[in-house]
């Protein structure tokens, strides 16, 4: 007789319940989160467990690599692909874990996907700089703000770091060139650690063959085509471009009827790394490419900025997927028709 496990997963334990073919309980407890623990409660299970399914929360590396180490069939689940029965009055960590194993028996599992281990801490270390480049960004919209108000000029960000060589005579106030020294530290020294992940990152990994024309993407350097060559994994996962796309947020997450709005789906259904990646190169594609810049000027006379920067993001998702894919270089001609 075969048996499904599924286990919910928190921070600090988890629930492990077991099925068998006739969908009976089997085991349910719910135990810390220790591999030994885990593996224990299975061991007698495990001749006929056809498989056991962890869902997708943020510790699951752990759990999943244990159980794959010890000769276990895991399942990664989608917990945002997972449709519940609205009409349930109570749920919880038990209805849960069995409700993971019931969905694995039927064949209805909406599955994620399982990153190869080895890779994981050079793609989390491109997450990190992500991360980095985000506060950076901050720190230097803050600083152009207090310039302009103080000073009335606008100053560029390719130029913010030479303001404390030339412009800080202009400050009279202690406490503005206080901060503004203070910021200008900042954003070198965050320049400084963007720089030294990414010396690590190029250490240990190089484009692979069918991520290398990436590269021929207006706005896309070797970094965001490493960071995309981590994020996707393998492309093959992706059978349909539209699919692609949705994973990268590209896409709108609204609920239509008779062509009208009437609410919308879950937006942070994705990779939120590869949408920052793509909005990233849609920004450079606005500065160094005429074509691009073409169309997001027409997107932005019709709506605003934000939809024109994710229409191009979105344009430049979709011929990447190609690329990928078919193994071809960018054609603008084509994107831009």
């Amino acid at each position: 007789m075969k048996f499904y496990a599924g286990i919910d997963l928190h921070s600090s334990n988890n629930y492990i319940g077991v099925i068998d073919e006739t969908d009976k309980r089997v085991f349910g407890r719910r135990i810390d989160n220790h591999l030994p623990c885990v593996l224990s409660a299975l061991e007698p299970f495990k001749k006929n467990l056809d498989g056991v399914v962890v869902e997708s929360t943020y510790n699951w590396y752990w759990l999943v690599d244990g159980l794959q180490e010890n000769g276990y069939k895991v399942h990664l689940a989608n917990p945002a692909a997972i449709k519940q029965y609205e009409g349930l009055k109570y749920t919880d960590d038990k209805w849960d874990a069995f409700c993971l194993a019931h969905m694995k028996r039927l064949n209805i599992l909406p599955e994620g996907y399982i990153y190869p281990k080895d890779l994981r801490p050079v793609r989390d270390l491109l997450r990190r700089r992500s991360l980095f480049v985000h506060q950076r960004t901050s720190q230097i919209l803050s600083l152009q703000s207090m310039i302009t108000r103080n000073l009335g000029i606008r100053i560029s960000a390719q130029n913010i770091r030479k303001f404390g060589l030339d412009r800080m005579d202009q400050i009279n106030d202690v406490n503005q060139a206080f901060l503004i020294e203070n910021q200008l530290g900042t954003i070198e020294h965050l320049d400084k650690t963007i720089k030294g992940m990414e010396k690590q990152v190029l250490s240990q990994v190089k484009l692979k063959e069918e991520f290398r024309l990436l590269q021929s993407i207006p706005g896309i350097g070797t970094i965001l085509a490493l960071t995309i060559m981590l994020e996707v994994g393998d492309i093959k996962r992706f059978k349909k471009v539209g699919h692609y796309s949705s994973y990268c947020r590209c896409v709108k997450s609204e609920k239509t009827s008779n062509s009208k709005k009437k609410g919308e789906n879950n937006k942070k259904n994705g990779n939120k790394y590869l949408s920052w990646a793509y909005v990233e190169a849609a920004n450079f594609a606005n500065r160094f490419s005429q074509e691009a810049q073409r169309f997001f000027q027409k997107k932005q006379a019709k709506r605003n900025r934000i939809v024109a920067t994710k229409a191009l993001s979105n344009k430049l998702c979709r011929a990447s997927y190609y690329i990928m894919r078919d193994q071809v270089p960018f054609d603008e001609a084509k994107l831009f028709c």
